[in-house]
């Protein structure tokens, strides 16, 4: 017992003076390794009878153990002591000035951030204040609420994100749309409604022109009397003003959406030059968003009488708008992170334009 007790006591007294990671490594090697004292220990137990051998495996097993630990233990205080020397070395005062520096040493404005300001500043100016929700929707707000009927695709697997069902508990989804902001806004306060919803949404689909996490911004007008050439006149007004073209060449296409009716999706005239898109010009048609008149059924879904209140509702993709203003050819290089990406196509925090809010 006294001379595990006194190879311990040795060992335990090496680690403790160790200093650095490659030192521990070595000493480790040296007392646990095939040469080292523990290890001849060890194989000593086929030298000695059965019953002394439960004894001594015993203690030599103990012995070990008790090294093992006091190794793990060195090491971890070796590596917090490393993480906070690194951080007292390489520690930045924020409170300094920029240095000079070329362009590229600035942060930018990504684009997706400056295309929602900028259409969050036209609809401010039309009147409209922004609502916002939660990404996690349960299937009320999500597909219910808005006429979508069970069997539907986008309910699928496929096409949406769910979350694990525990405890039977209601099933969760990461919103398909911004789309269950308009409901909990129609269900929470009184007509007239005047919002936008802008925020990310979520589908199961990646490629070039499609990503599995995206913005959307849609809109909701409620109120007594509205009709169709109310929201006609303020998306016209509302493309113009984005894309910075007067007497925009603007179509309103027959569609379908379960949440709204009639339904049309929006066209606006383009030419195509080479790879690069004028929009306003040409004899070509780009579809941009989509629109219609807020389903009676929604309506009824969210406590509303469609017989006093109507309304509108339209809707459309940000990196899609940033694409077509921006000249940008593929939506995954919004989230690459790649700087020099960024250098190209973001934008000067000191040279942005002033989003601010016009008072009547």
């Amino acid at each position: 017992m006294s001379d595990t007790k006194e190879i311990e006591d040795k060992i335990l007294s090496e680690i403790s003076k160790i200093k650095s990671l490659k030192e521990l490594q070595e000493i480790k090697i040296q007392e646990l390794g095939k040469k080292g004292r523990v290890s001849i220990l060890m194989r000593s137990l086929s030298d000695v009878s059965s019953e002394e051998k439960k004894i001594l495996g015993k203690r030599y097993n103990e012995l070990r153990v008790n090294i093992l630990k006091a190794f793990e233990s060195k090491e971890l205080e070796i590596k917090d002591a490393d993480i906070l020397n690194r951080i007292e070395i390489e520690k930045l005062d924020v409170t300094l000035p920029v240095r000079p520096g070329n362009d590229n040493d600035e942060g930018k404005i990504h684009p997706i951030s400056r295309t929602i300001d900028n259409i969050i500043d036209i609809f401010s100016n039309f009147n409209f204040t922004v609502e916002t929700g939660p990404d996690i929707e349960n299937d009320f707000h999500n597909f219910t609420a808005l006429n979508i009927p069970d069997d539907h695709p986008a309910r699928q697997d496929h096409d949406t994100f769910y979350i694990s069902n525990q405890d039977n508990q209601e099933r969760k989804l990461l919103r398909t749309h911004t789309s269950p902001v308009q409901i909990r806004t129609m269900i929470n306060k009184k007509p007239p409604i005047r919002i936008i919803a802008p925020g990310r949404t979520f589908r199961c689909d990646d490629d070039a022109t499609h990503s599995p996490m995206f913005h959307q911004i849609e809109g909701l007008v409620i109120d007594k009397n509205i009709n169709m050439g109310h929201l006609k006149g303020l998306l016209r007004a509302f493309c113009e003003e984005f894309f910075e073209v007067s007497n925009l060449p603007i179509r309103f296409r027959p569609s379908f959406f379960p949440f709204t009716e009639p339904s049309a999706e929006i066209d606006i005239g383009y030419n195509k030059i080479g790879n690069s898109i004028k929009i306003g010009q040409g004899s070509d048609w780009l579809e941009v968003m989509g629109c219609g008149m807020v389903h009676p059924n929604v309506l009824v879904n969210c406590n509303l009488d469609p017989e006093e209140w109507q309304g509108f509702a339209f809707g459309l993709g940000v990196e899609r708008f940033a694409m077509l203003k921006y000249g940008i050819s593929d939506l995954r290089n919004f989230y690459e992170g790649d700087i020099r990406w960024l250098n190209h196509y973001g934008f000067s925090t000191t040279n942005s334009p002033n989003f601010d809010f016009k008072e009547d």
